[in-house]
């Protein structure tokens, strides 16, 4: 591995995916891995690109 990765905290809002914020979800979708808790809807996630490991 070459390089310093990055961690992003993204707040997933109320639950309902359509409300997270725009950067939240550009940096959701352009993450190669995702650590999220029990909180975060199970349709955000499936909105997720399958190359993402969650």
């Amino acid at each position: 591995m070459t390089g310093q990765g990055k961690v992003w905290l993204v707040g997933a809002g109320p639950g309902d995916p359509e409300l997270i914020t725009r950067k939240g979800y550009r940096l959701l979708h352009a993450a190669d891995v995702v650590v999220h808790d029990r909180l975060v809807s199970d349709a955000l996630i499936a909105e997720l690109p399958p190359s993402i490991e969650c």
